[in-house]
C-alpha cells in the first residue's frame, strides 16, 4: 500500500512537470512565431513617395547616364542597383548607405566574384564561396552593404557576357552605376530635406567651448556609456551612432516634457525685473549688475518689449572701445543699444516648463525672458530658479 502511494506520487510529480514544461515550450515556440510577424514601419506616407519617387529617379538617371557614358555595354543597369535604390533613398541615415559603402562594397564585391570565377571553375562552389569573401572584404574595407553580395553573385552567375568582361565588369558597370546613383542620391535627398551623406557627428560642445559635456549629458546617457552598450551588444546596427544618440536625447525630452508639461513658466518666473532701456549709459548697465549681484539684464523699451540682452561680457568687450571714444568726443560714451546682443530668447508665460528646462541647461542663456499675451516682458526666469524648482521636485518625489 505505501509503495503505491509513492508510486502515484511520483507520477503526479511527473505530470506535474510535463504540463508545465508543455507549456513553458508552447510560450516560447509562440513568441517565436511572433518573431516572423512584419513589424509597422514608423514611415507616414509623405516619406514613402518621396523614397518611392527617389528611387525612379535615381534608377532612370543611372541607367540613362551610362547608357551615355558606356554605349556599349550589354546592361546599362545590373540588378543589385535596386537594392541600393531602397538604402539610398529609404533609409539614407543607414551606415550601409553612405557613399564609401555603397561604392566601394559594390565594387570590391565585384572584384571578388570575378577573382573566385577564375581560381573556382565550378560554380555551385564559386558563387557561395564568392559571397562570403565579399562580405568578409567589406567588413574589413568598412564598406559593409548588403547588395554587395548580390554583386559578388552576379558576377560569378550572370552569364557568358560578365565572364567575358572579367575585371572590368567592376569597373563598367558596376563602379560607374553605383557613383551615378550615389550623385543621384545626394541631390534628391538634400533637395527633398534628408541628411546625406549622412557623416557622424562629435558629440554635442558645451557653448563655453571647454571639454566637459553640456550639463543635461553628465548624469545621462554619456557617448562612451552608448559605445559600451554597443560593444556588449556586438552586432551590426542599421542606424548610426550619432542618430542613436539623438533618438536617446529625444526620448528623454519628451518624457521631460511629460514630467512639467502640467507646470508653466509663470509660476516660476521672477516679476520684479532688473533691466536698462537701450539709451542708458554702460555705466548705469554695470551698477545694476554688481547691486544686484547679475550676470545679465534684458533690454526693454518703452512699451517693455525685449529689444535685448546685455551681459557682464559685453561691458567688458566694450571698454577699450568706450576709452577711445571719449577721447574723440568729450562727454560722449557706448550706451547700452551699442553693446547689447539682440540675439534674445524668451517664451510665453503659458508655455510649460518643459520648454524651459533645455535653454538653461544647454542653451547657454543665464535666464529667459517671459512674456506676456501682448509680447511685453511680465518675468524673467533664471539658472538658479529652475535649479530650486528642480530640487523642490525631487524632494517632493522623494517624500
Amino acid at each position: 500500500m505505501v509503495h503505491l502511494l509513492h508510486r502515484n506520487n511520483a507520477c503526479g510529480v511527473i505530470a506535474v512537470f510535463a504540463c508545465s514544461l508543455l507549456s513553458f515550450m508552447r510560450a516560447t515556440f509562440i513568441q517565436w512565431l511572433h518573431g516572423f510577424l512584419p513589424q509597422p514601419l514608423p514611415a507616414g506616407n509623405t516619406e514613402r513617395i518621396r523614397a518611392g519617387i527617389g528611387a525612379c529617379i535615381g534608377l532612370f538617371l543611372t541607367a540613362l547616364l551610362t547608357h551615355v557614358l558606356a554605349p556599349d555595354l550589354a546592361a546599362w543597369l545590373i540588378a543589385p542597383m535596386g537594392a541600393s535604390a531602397v538604402l539610398l533613398f529609404c533609409v539614407p541615415a543607414s551606415p550601409l548607405a553612405q557613399p564609401w559603402s555603397v561604392v566601394g562594397g559594390n565594387t570590391i564585391s565585384a572584384l571578388v566574384g570575378v577573382a573566385c570565377l577564375h581560381l573556382v571553375p565550378d560554380p555551385l562552389l564559386a558563387a557561395p564561396l564568392a559571397g562570403a569573401l565579399a562580405i568578409g572584404t567589406m567588413f574589413a574595407l568598412r564598406c559593409l552593404h548588403p547588395p554587395g553580395g548580390a554583386v559578388a553573385l552576379t558576377t560569378v552567375l550572370g552569364g557568358q557576357a560578365v565572364h567575358d568582361a572579367g575585371f572590368l565588369f567592376a569597373l563598367s558597370p558596376v563602379a560607374l552605376n553605383s557613383a551615378l546613383i550615389v550623385i543621384a542620391a545626394i541631390l534628391y535627398n538634400n533637395l527633398t530635406g534628408r541628411r546625406y551623406p549622412h557623416a557622424q557627428h562629435a558629440a554635442d560642445k558645451n557653448v563655453h567651448a571647454t571639454g566637459d559635456p553640456v550639463p543635461g549629458a553628465r548624469l545621462g546617457i554619456t557617448e562612451s556609456d552608448l559605445e559600451a552598450a554597443l560593444a556588449r551588444y556586438g552586432e551590426v546596427l542599421d542606424v548610426s551612432r550619432d542618430d542613436l544618440l539623438a533618438i536617446v536625447d529625444d526620448a528623454r525630452q519628451l518624457a521631460l516634457h511629460r514630467h512639467f508639461n502640467e507646470r508653466v513658466c509663470a509660476e516660476l518666473m521672477s516679476t520684479h525685473i532688473v533691466f536698462v532701456s537701450p539709451r542708458d549709459t554702460l555705466e548705469h548697465a554695470r551698477e545694476l549688475l554688481l547691486r544686484y549681484r547679475l550676470q545679465s539684464l534684458p533690454v526693454l523699451d518703452d512699451t517693455r518689449h525685449l529689444r535685448g540682452v546685455i551681459a557682464q561680457e559685453d561691458l567688458l568687450r566694450m571698454v577699450g572701445w568706450g576709452t577711445r571714444l571719449r577721447q574723440l568726443v568729450p562727454g560722449a560714451g557706448p550706451y547700452v543699444e551699442d553693446a547689447m546682443r539682440q540675439r534674445v530668447v524668451a517664451l510665453d508665460a503659458a508655455a510649460p516648463l518643459a520648454q524651459l528646462v533645455p535653454l538653461l541647461r544647454d542653451g547657454g542663456y543665464h535666464q529667459v525672458a517671459i512674456t506676456g499675451a501682448d509680447g511685453a516682458m511680465v518675468g524673467l526666469v533664471s539658472q538658479s530658479d529652475l535649479l530650486a524648482a528642480l530640487s523642490e521636485e525631487r524632494l517632493e518625489t522623494a517624500a
